[in-house]
């Protein structure tokens, strides 16, 4: 996990909205990450997802398979953080998906 967590830091929180010049995450005890409070669901869906090439229906399983379990959605399946692009993992989504798959193939970051 350590080394999803790593490459996560290094490509993504680094240009994260919610992050300092330093790359170090700026939310505050009340405000949760979703990438960081999801993670190991994130690697899990991207890892045996039948749909790894096509971003669009990988997107709609990671709805349907995190974002589900997050406080933040309504049970219309609304999510305000979403609504105001202030959800980091639909935000990054493309980009997190992409550094899973590099550090599944051994790249380093």
């Amino acid at each position: 996990m350590d080394k999803y967590i790593d490459a996560i830091k290094k490509r993504v929180c680094a240009i994260c909205a919610d992050s300092d010049e330093d790359g170090l995450c700026i939310l505050t005890e009340n405000e949760k990450c979703a990438v960081e409070i999801f993670l190991p669901r994130i690697i899990s869906v991207v890892h045996v997802s039948a749909n790894k090439e096509n971003m669009d229906l990988l997107y709609l399983e990671l709805k349907e398979k995190v974002c589900a379990e997050c406080k933040a959605g309504m049970v219309s399946g609304n999510c305000y953080l979403r609504k105001d692009s202030n959800c980091s993992l639909d935000r990054y989504f493309s980009l997190i998906v992409d550094t899973i798959q590099r550090v599944d193939a051994g790249l380093a970051f």
